[in-house]
């Protein structure tokens, strides 16, 4: 947690000597470091910072590790169906080339 130094005794000596009051100048020193304490609670510190960037990069790391091994598996994939595909297609050949020969017989 980020923390300020905030001298209240100097600030409601401060405030007296140009005339306030001892107990409107004790307020404001109560509500101006509650305003502190309150916004620096929700202030990121460069610690925080660091710990988002690296948290960021080691998601992206396994995101991009998922994503190369989700796409190897559909390569493989293609790369199988494409291979039956082209023997289907060999054998539908050979088979069409043997029944023209058949109706065509040689002497």
């Amino acid at each position: 947690m980020t923390t300020i130094t905030f001298d209240t005794h100097a600030y409601i000596k401060e405030l007296k000597s140009v005339g306030f009051t001892e107990e409107q100048a004790e307020v404001q020193a109560k509500t101006l470091s509650s305003i502190f304490k309150t916004n620096l609670d929700e202030l990121a510190t460069r610690k925080d910072l660091k710990e988002l960037e690296m948290a960021t990069k080691r998601d992206l790391k396994e995101l991009e590790l998922t994503i190369k091994s989700e796409l190897r598996k559909d390569i493989e994939t293609a790369k199988a169906e494409t291979i039956k595909w082209m023997f289907g297609v060999a054998t539908g050949q050979v088979m069409f080339i043997i029944a023209i020969l058949k109706m065509f017989p040689s002497h």
